[in-house]
């Protein structure tokens, strides 16, 4: 990581919800939610959310070489968003401890918030995250 990774880095992300982020189409064999209604998923907002942080913090470290993964995530969903909306996610690097990272997060969809609170990110080593993951595979 560059020594510019430091807490005060904001980014936005903007993305206009399609009918496939629904909450029916987060577990399609899930008759459950097939019966739910199609609003924005809570499941994707948070993958949004991740990207919007990834996104913040990739010229500040060592690319694709170093990446970051998701660890914590205390995020609100405030409102619904039907498909057709676009939602912008603003994040800003509150917290650089070492290799963790601590992200405040706020989206709204153009008429609510939908979302607000905080998530973690930290910082791997990609060839070394994916021999772990490999050594695990091996146990299958």
């Amino acid at each position: 990581m560059k020594e510019s990774l430091q807490p005060g880095i904001q980014h936005q992300l903007k993305y206009r919800v399609p009918v496939h982020k629904t909450v029916p189409a987060l577990f399609p064999e899930s008759p459950e939610f097939q019966a739910m209604p199609e609003v924005f998923a809570t499941g994707f907002m948070v993958g949004l959310v991740e990207w919007t942080c990834i996104q913040a913090v990739n010229p500040y470290l060592d690319w694709p070489r170093e990446q970051t993964v998701g660890v914590h995530v205390n995020l609100s969903h405030e409102a619904p968003t039907p498909p057709g909306l676009e939602v912008t996610v603003r994040v800003k690097l509150v917290e650089v401890d070492g290799r963790r990272l601590v992200f405040e997060v706020k989206a709204d969809d153009g008429v609510d918030v939908i979302c607000r609170g905080t998530h973690e990110r930290f910082i791997i080593n990609f060839d070394r995250f994916m021999q772990k993951v490999a050594s695990k595979r091996e146990m299958i």
